[in-house]
Protein backbone atom coordinates (compact mmCIF):
# COMPACT_ATOMS: atom_id res chain seq x y z
CA UNK A 1 0.00 0.00 0.00
CA UNK A 2 2.79 2.41 0.95
CA UNK A 3 4.66 1.65 -2.28
CA UNK A 4 1.52 2.23 -4.34
CA UNK A 5 0.83 5.57 -2.64
CA UNK A 6 4.40 6.78 -3.13
CA UNK A 7 4.36 5.65 -6.76
CA UNK A 8 1.19 7.65 -7.49
CA UNK A 9 2.46 10.75 -5.66
CA UNK A 10 5.75 10.69 -7.56
CA UNK A 11 3.90 10.52 -10.86
CA UNK A 12 1.61 13.48 -10.14
CA UNK A 13 4.52 15.59 -8.84
CA UNK A 14 6.75 14.72 -11.78
CA UNK A 15 4.17 16.00 -14.26
CA UNK A 16 3.93 19.33 -12.42
CA UNK A 17 7.70 19.65 -12.14
CA UNK A 18 8.16 18.79 -15.83
CA UNK A 19 6.71 22.20 -16.75
CA UNK A 20 10.03 23.75 -15.70
CA UNK A 21 12.85 23.34 -18.21
CA UNK A 22 16.46 24.04 -17.26
CA UNK A 23 20.04 23.46 -18.34
CA UNK A 24 22.30 21.02 -16.53
CA UNK A 25 25.93 21.29 -17.52
CA UNK A 26 24.82 22.89 -20.76
CA UNK A 27 22.27 20.18 -21.59
CA UNK A 28 18.49 20.86 -21.61
CA UNK A 29 16.26 18.91 -19.23
CA UNK A 30 13.01 19.21 -17.26
CA UNK A 31 12.62 19.54 -13.50
CA UNK A 32 10.73 16.25 -13.47
CA UNK A 33 14.19 14.73 -13.53
CA UNK A 34 14.56 15.31 -9.79
CA UNK A 35 11.71 13.00 -8.77
CA UNK A 36 10.64 10.79 -11.67
CA UNK A 37 13.51 8.27 -11.25
CA UNK A 38 12.16 7.55 -7.76
CA UNK A 39 8.97 6.17 -9.29
CA UNK A 40 11.02 3.69 -11.33
CA UNK A 41 12.86 2.54 -8.21
CA UNK A 42 9.50 1.96 -6.53
CA UNK A 43 8.30 0.15 -9.67
CA UNK A 44 11.39 -2.07 -9.45
CA UNK A 45 10.61 -2.91 -5.82
CA UNK A 46 6.98 -3.76 -6.53
CA UNK A 47 7.78 -5.93 -9.55
CA UNK A 48 10.65 -7.66 -7.74
CA UNK A 49 8.81 -8.45 -4.51
CA UNK A 50 5.15 -8.88 -5.51
CA UNK A 51 5.46 -9.64 -9.23
CA UNK A 52 4.09 -8.25 -12.48
CA UNK A 53 0.41 -8.67 -11.56
CA UNK A 54 0.66 -6.32 -8.58
CA UNK A 55 2.84 -3.93 -10.56
CA UNK A 56 0.24 -3.89 -13.36
CA UNK A 57 -2.55 -3.07 -10.91
CA UNK A 58 -0.60 -0.25 -9.22
CA UNK A 59 0.47 1.23 -12.57
CA UNK A 60 -3.18 1.49 -13.62
CA UNK A 61 -4.15 2.97 -10.24
CA UNK A 62 -1.40 5.59 -10.60
CA UNK A 63 -2.59 6.29 -14.14
CA UNK A 64 -6.12 6.91 -12.83
CA UNK A 65 -4.80 9.17 -10.06
CA UNK A 66 -2.77 11.19 -12.58
CA UNK A 67 -5.77 11.53 -14.89
CA UNK A 68 -7.91 12.67 -11.96
CA UNK A 69 -5.26 15.24 -10.96
CA UNK A 70 -5.13 16.66 -14.49
CA UNK A 71 -8.93 16.91 -14.52
CA UNK A 72 -8.99 18.74 -11.18
CA UNK A 73 -6.27 21.13 -12.33
CA UNK A 74 -8.35 22.08 -15.37
CA UNK A 75 -11.48 22.59 -13.25
CA UNK A 76 -9.59 24.76 -10.74
CA UNK A 77 -8.19 26.91 -13.55
CA UNK A 78 -11.65 27.37 -15.05
CA UNK A 79 -13.06 28.68 -11.75
CA UNK A 80 -13.42 32.49 -11.91
CA UNK A 81 -10.64 34.11 -9.85
CA UNK A 82 -11.45 36.45 -6.98
CA UNK A 83 -11.06 40.15 -7.78
CA UNK A 84 -8.18 40.52 -5.31
CA UNK A 85 -6.30 37.46 -6.58
CA UNK A 86 -3.74 38.44 -9.22
CA UNK A 87 -2.04 35.08 -9.80
CA UNK A 88 -4.42 33.47 -12.30
CA UNK A 89 -1.99 33.69 -15.21
CA UNK A 90 0.93 32.27 -13.23
CA UNK A 91 -1.27 29.53 -11.78
CA UNK A 92 -2.52 28.57 -15.23
CA UNK A 93 0.95 28.58 -16.78
CA UNK A 94 2.11 25.92 -14.32
CA UNK A 95 -0.94 23.65 -14.04
CA UNK A 96 -2.76 24.11 -17.36
CA UNK A 97 -1.45 21.14 -19.29
CA UNK A 98 -2.41 21.32 -22.92
CA UNK A 99 -4.19 18.25 -24.33
CA UNK A 100 -0.96 17.41 -26.15
CA UNK A 101 1.18 17.47 -22.99
CA UNK A 102 -1.43 15.54 -21.01
CA UNK A 103 -1.61 12.87 -23.72
CA UNK A 104 2.18 12.69 -23.93
CA UNK A 105 2.45 12.30 -20.16
CA UNK A 106 -0.14 9.54 -19.88
CA UNK A 107 1.18 7.60 -22.90
CA UNK A 108 4.78 7.86 -21.73
CA UNK A 109 3.95 6.77 -18.19
CA UNK A 110 2.04 3.67 -19.28
CA UNK A 111 4.61 2.50 -21.82
CA UNK A 112 7.65 3.23 -19.64
CA UNK A 113 6.22 1.75 -16.44
CA UNK A 114 4.96 -1.44 -18.07
CA UNK A 115 8.23 -1.99 -19.94
CA UNK A 116 10.15 -1.47 -16.70
CA UNK A 117 8.01 -4.01 -14.83
CA UNK A 118 8.10 -6.47 -17.75
CA UNK A 119 11.91 -6.43 -18.01
CA UNK A 120 12.25 -6.84 -14.23
CA UNK A 121 9.85 -9.78 -14.24
CA UNK A 122 11.37 -11.59 -17.22
CA UNK A 123 14.96 -11.14 -16.04
CA UNK A 124 14.09 -12.38 -12.56
CA UNK A 125 12.75 -15.61 -14.06
CA UNK A 126 15.76 -15.85 -16.37
CA UNK A 127 18.26 -15.42 -13.52
CA UNK A 128 16.13 -17.27 -10.93
CA UNK A 129 16.21 -14.35 -8.53
CA UNK A 130 19.91 -13.54 -8.81
CA UNK A 131 21.57 -10.33 -10.07
CA UNK A 132 18.95 -7.87 -8.79
CA UNK A 133 21.26 -4.93 -9.54
CA UNK A 134 21.55 -5.91 -13.19
CA UNK A 135 17.77 -6.27 -13.48
CA UNK A 136 17.14 -2.90 -11.84
CA UNK A 137 19.54 -1.06 -14.13
CA UNK A 138 18.45 -2.84 -17.33
CA UNK A 139 14.75 -2.28 -16.63
CA UNK A 140 15.39 1.39 -15.85
CA UNK A 141 17.25 1.94 -19.11
CA UNK A 142 14.43 0.37 -21.14
CA UNK A 143 11.62 2.05 -19.20
CA UNK A 144 13.20 5.49 -18.92
CA UNK A 145 14.23 5.55 -22.58
CA UNK A 146 10.71 4.66 -23.71
CA UNK A 147 9.10 7.11 -21.28
CA UNK A 148 11.40 10.02 -22.14
CA UNK A 149 11.23 9.37 -25.89
CA UNK A 150 7.42 9.24 -25.98
CA UNK A 151 6.87 12.22 -23.65
CA UNK A 152 9.43 14.45 -25.38
CA UNK A 153 8.47 13.64 -28.96
CA UNK A 154 4.70 13.67 -28.46
CA UNK A 155 4.80 16.70 -26.16
CA UNK A 156 7.48 18.91 -27.71
CA UNK A 157 8.27 17.84 -31.28
CA UNK A 158 7.83 20.85 -33.62
CA UNK A 159 7.28 23.06 -30.56
CA UNK A 160 10.92 23.32 -29.49
CA UNK A 161 13.98 22.79 -31.75
CA UNK A 162 14.60 19.19 -32.85
CA UNK A 163 18.10 19.35 -31.42
CA UNK A 164 16.65 20.22 -28.01
CA UNK A 165 14.22 17.28 -28.25
CA UNK A 166 17.06 14.85 -28.96
CA UNK A 167 19.24 16.30 -26.21
CA UNK A 168 16.43 16.11 -23.63
CA UNK A 169 15.83 12.43 -24.50
CA UNK A 170 19.51 11.53 -24.22
CA UNK A 171 20.26 13.70 -21.19
CA UNK A 172 17.31 12.56 -19.09
CA UNK A 173 17.75 8.87 -19.96
CA UNK A 174 21.44 8.97 -19.00
CA UNK A 175 20.91 11.00 -15.82
CA UNK A 176 17.95 8.91 -14.64
CA UNK A 177 19.96 5.73 -15.20
CA UNK A 178 22.92 7.19 -13.30
CA UNK A 179 20.55 8.05 -10.46
CA UNK A 180 19.40 4.41 -10.41
CA UNK A 181 23.00 3.20 -10.26
CA UNK A 182 23.96 5.63 -7.47
CA UNK A 183 20.99 4.73 -5.29
CA UNK A 184 21.12 0.99 -6.13
CA UNK A 185 22.60 -0.04 -2.74
CA UNK A 186 19.64 1.61 -0.98
CA UNK A 187 17.16 0.03 -3.42
CA UNK A 188 18.71 -3.39 -2.86
CA UNK A 189 18.52 -2.97 0.92
CA UNK A 190 14.87 -1.87 0.78
CA UNK A 191 13.92 -4.81 -1.45
CA UNK A 192 15.69 -7.28 0.84
CA UNK A 193 14.01 -5.91 3.97
CA UNK A 194 10.57 -5.82 2.35
CA UNK A 195 10.93 -9.46 1.25
CA UNK A 196 11.89 -10.46 4.79
CA UNK A 197 9.11 -8.42 6.40
CA UNK A 198 6.37 -9.53 4.01
CA UNK A 199 7.62 -13.08 3.54
CA UNK A 200 7.01 -12.71 -0.19
CA UNK A 201 9.24 -13.20 -3.23
CA UNK A 202 7.06 -13.76 -6.31
CA UNK A 203 8.26 -15.36 -9.54
CA UNK A 204 6.01 -14.68 -12.53
CA UNK A 205 5.97 -18.19 -13.96
CA UNK A 206 3.12 -18.90 -16.38
CA UNK A 207 1.32 -15.56 -16.06
CA UNK A 208 -0.24 -13.30 -18.67
CA UNK A 209 1.62 -10.09 -19.43
CA UNK A 210 -1.50 -8.58 -21.00
CA UNK A 211 -1.53 -5.08 -19.50
CA UNK A 212 -5.33 -4.90 -19.72
CA UNK A 213 -5.96 -7.78 -17.28
CA UNK A 214 -6.30 -5.36 -14.36
CA UNK A 215 -8.53 -7.56 -12.20
CA UNK A 216 -6.00 -10.40 -12.21
CA UNK A 217 -4.05 -9.43 -9.10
Amino acid sequence: MVMGILFSVCLVLSNILAVKQFDIWGFPSTAGLIIFPVSYIINDCIAEVWGFKKARFIIWVAFAVNFFAILLFQISIALPPADYWQMQEAYSSVLAQTPRIALASLMAFLCGSFLNAYVMSKMKIMHRGKHFGLRAIASTIVGELADTFIFTTVGFLFVIPLQAVVMIILTETVLKTLFEIIILPLTTKVVRQVKEREGVDVYDDNISYNVLRIKEI
